[in-house]
């Protein structure tokens, strides 16, 4: 047989198999038996493995952490979103498992990706746990798997990074393997809007692979919407942040103008907000937290810079917001001073220190930032959180006290960080010498002297 003979005979046999390895995915994704698995475990993974088993699934869940694994094969849930008895359910029916060992890449048929993407010191993305994850997956990739990435990125992630690894294995997108994108929409503390029936974005590489991650979403979320490609889809959820950063930008400013003309912002909010067309209200605060809306302008913003576009308004805005906790700070030592003390050696509660209401996660949290800067200039710190039992405040960790009526009157001022739902605000007004509230908790409570921002 002559070379180019062969080379026709062994593509004839090569492509039909190919193609039954996309049927069998497929059927297997439909009739449940996909053996599916994720990689990181925490305030996205967490959730989306336990939707998948929901749907009937066994889900490997795969993270370096000793602690979550053990946690998650004990049935212990550390994700406030997911009920510890809704994960042992799971757990004692076999549905899911957790793993240190990416050795189980091998025996699962789809991937999810859930991995950390911070931010370098200088602001740059910091793919490093993206990156190693996804070598350790081309060690142990075979062919006729899905693989989604679902970690925050910048646009050509998937196709410039992810997509060349995996190709060294000697497997071909589309044809050997699946390769998508579909980015990750948790919101923390939501009870309304779920993995389950958040819409999801997915695009892949190709269009075989969107259509084989589509039909895997389909299973377990309500609605899925696919696009034209990885790099749309990754930009999705950047604008998606970056909108909220712009638009919180901007009421942080109009809060920083308001407070030196002694107008009250929210006052001002809650009167625009009644226009019923061309207003969308957003709300100021002590600065930005959590791992997307303080992160993710950055991705954009690094990226538009490298193909030579400069994106002044995005950059403006991060630095609107960053400015926030430093504000705070001067704004209780101006409240102290009103008083007639300084902020060296006052004592102080912050209230709330997660970066929102109603969750106990403190990534990036401004009350932090702020509880640092008080620390910084002398004062004497405390805190009240009833979702987070412990913080670390220059290498010094300080434990969640209980919020009496004499803890309250113990402190020179009490600053609300995070608005929880569950605290007792008319106690905190009741009781307190001075309030100083970056959330505008006391509105509606009868007391006058309220510093608010």
């Amino acid at each position: 047989m002559e070379h180019g003979e062969a080379a026709v005979f062994l593509r004839n046999q090569i492509v039909p198999q190919r193609s039954q390895l996309g049927r069998e995915l497929k059927k297997k994704i439909r009739d449940r038996s996909a053996k599916v698995g994720v990689v990181g475990l925490g305030y996205v993974g967490l959730p989306l493995a336990v939707e998948m088993a929901r749907k009937g699934y066994q889900v490997t869940g795969i993270d370096l952490m000793r602690e979550k694994v053990d946690a998650v094969n004990s049935g212990m849930s550390y994700v406030l979103d997911v009920p510890s008895e809704t994960l042992l359910s799971f757990v004692s029916a076999n549905k899911i498992r957790a793993t240190q060992s990416l050795a189980a890449v091998e025996k699962l048929d789809t991937l999810n990706i859930c991995v950390p993407t911070p931010l370098r010191k200088n602001k740059d993305p910091d793919l490093s746990y993206v990156i190693a994850a996804v070598e350790a997956i081309r060690n142990h990739i075979r062919p006729g798997q899905l693989i989604v990435l679902e970690s925050t990125t910048y646009p050509g992630t998937t196709r410039e990074i992810v997509l060349p690894i995996l190709e060294e294995s000697g497997l071909k997108v589309g044809h050997d393997f699946f390769l998508a994108y579909s980015p990750e929409r948790v919101d923390p503390g939501n009870q309304k809007y779920t993995t389950h029936n958040i819409p999801k974005v997915v695009g892949g590489v190709t269009a075989r692979c969107t259509e084989v991650a589509v039909l895997l979403y389909e299973q377990f979320v309500e609605s899925v919407i696919a696009v034209s490609s990885t790099d749309s889809a990754e930009m999705v959820k950047l604008l998606e942040n970056t909108f909220r950063s712009v638009n919180i930008a901007l009421a942080n400013e109009m809060a920083l103008t308001c407070h030196s003309l002694g107008i009250n912002v929210w006052e001002v909010i809650n009167a625009a907000k009644t226009k019923p067309f061309g207003f969308m209200p957003f709300y100021p605060g002590p600065g930005l937290g959590g791992h997307c809306i303080p992160i993710d302008p950055y991705y954009l913003t690094w990226k538009a810079r490298m193909n030579g576009c400069e994106p002044r308004l995005i950059e403006l805005a991060g630095h609107i917001n960053s400015q926030m906790p430093a504000f705070t700070v001067r704004l209780i030592a101006d409240a102290l001073n009103e008083k007639g003390k300084t902020l060296k050696g006052s004592r102080i509660l912050g209230l709330g220190v997660s970066y929102k209401r109603d969750t106990n996660d403190v990534r990036e949290s401004p009350a932090l930032q702020i509880l640092e800067g008080l620390h910084g200039k002398g004062a004497s710190i405390y805190f009240s959180d009833p979702y987070v039992s412990s913080i670390n405040i220059k290498e010094n960790t300080i434990k969640s006290i209980d919020l009496t009526a004499e803890t309250l009157r113990s402190m020179d001022c009490v600053v609300i960080l995070t608005d929880h739902s569950s605290v007792d605000y008319a106690l905190v007004a009741k009781f307190s010498r001075l309030i100083v509230d970056t959330r505008n908790a006391l509105q509606g409570y009868s007391r006058s002297d309220v510093v608010v921002l």
